[in-house]
């Protein structure tokens, strides 16, 4: 069995639906509007303020795949499988 205990005042996680097998990370981080345009993506990224499933990534062309989580100013980010309907 496995719990997870969340902390106080931690912010759940925002999804960030893909219906593609992968999706680099500067492109997520503009689909999730948590930044205004790739080359702020690329500075923040190689500024090593943005990490992939809890460690620092410098590489803005990282892939990401339904279940990776990346965050960046203290919110997480969830890359889920967008559904057809």
């Amino acid at each position: 069995m496995i719990v997870k205990v969340k902390r106080k005042g931690e912010k759940a996680p925002i999804s960030v639906s893909i219906s593609t097998e992968f999706i680099k990370l500067e492109s997520a981080m503009k689909l999730a509007n948590c930044i205004d345009s790739g080359g702020m993506a690329k500075t923040v990224i190689q500024d090593g303020q943005v990490t992939v499933n809890g460690e620092v990534c410098l590489m803005r062309g990282k892939k990401l795949t339904p279940g990776d989580r990346f965050a960046f100013m203290g919110q997480e980010y969830l890359i889920t499988i967008h559904a057809l309907v």
